[in-house]
């Protein structure tokens, strides 16, 4: 394996190609439902079996799908570079195509939490219902970070962009704070490379030197293998 480090920010554009639906779609709604009813503190406390429900049925979707050509590309890059992923993605697509470093930043589905111990967490594939308990006695909930929670993996992500010798952005508009803002902690000598269909350019990233590759995440990444290839 290559010393040059890679490191990959990664969102629902790459999972789309999979069959997994977007996070918003261009009515606002996710899967029918308005985000702050299924994804925020004030939706949880209002009706916990509605959002108990909305990420079981996102849960089950997992298993009705598989890492497309795009995730399975970055797994096969760790052969040549010391790769990083950094991902917006709840699903687990990265790991099962073969990712050994994933960081998610807005949690995981097949994990859940404590409401009142926030520190346990568990691995979980089945549903969650109302009454599933932490060892503690407090209700578990997804281990996804809701609209107006922190981000903890934030702290984690910065140092690994910093390091990058090349930062690839694939599948994300980075248009959602905070993660929008991790670019602006690359290094100045790292090369940016940008895929995504419809790319919006971000003021994080024209203060920096980057390459637009304006197509899908299964054909982009062929584009910067290649690229990355002709410059060893």
């Amino acid at each position: 394996m290559s010393s040059r480090k890679l490191t990959v920010l990664s969102g629902a554009g790459i999972s789309a190609e999979s069959g997994i639906k977007t996070f918003r779609d261009a009515d606002g709604l996710w899967e029918g439902h308005d985000v702050m009813e299924v994804a925020s503190p004030q939706g949880w406390a209002k009706d916990q079996e509605l959002v108990l429900d909305f990420y079981n049925q996102r849960r089950r979707q997992l298993k009705e799908v598989e890492p497309n050509a795009a995730h399975l590309a970055l797994a096969k890059l760790e052969a040549d570079f010391d790769i990083q992923i950094i991902t917006q993605n709840v699903d687990d697509l990265h790991e099962r195509a073969g990712s050994s470093n994933v960081l998610h930043l807005h949690g995981e589905l097949r994990k859940v939490r404590s409401v009142g111990h926030p520190e346990l967490i568990y691995n979980w594939s089945k549903d969650l219902n109302v009454g599933d308990l932490c060892e503690n006695g407090f209700q578990l909930r997804p281990h996804i970070v809701w609209f107006g929670e922190m981000v903890p993996a934030l702290e984690e992500a910065v140092p690994l962009v910093a390091a990058a010798d090349i930062v690839l952005i694939i599948g994300t508009s980075l248009q959602v704070y905070p993660a929008a803002s991790l670019i602006s902690y690359a290094s100045s000598e790292a090369q940016i490379f940008y895929i995504d269909p419809k790319p919006f350019i971000s003021h994080e990233l024209t203060m920096r030197k980057h390459q637009v590759i304006a197509e899908t995440a299964t054909n982009g990444i062929k584009t910067f293998i290649s690229m990355i290839k002709e410059d060893r």
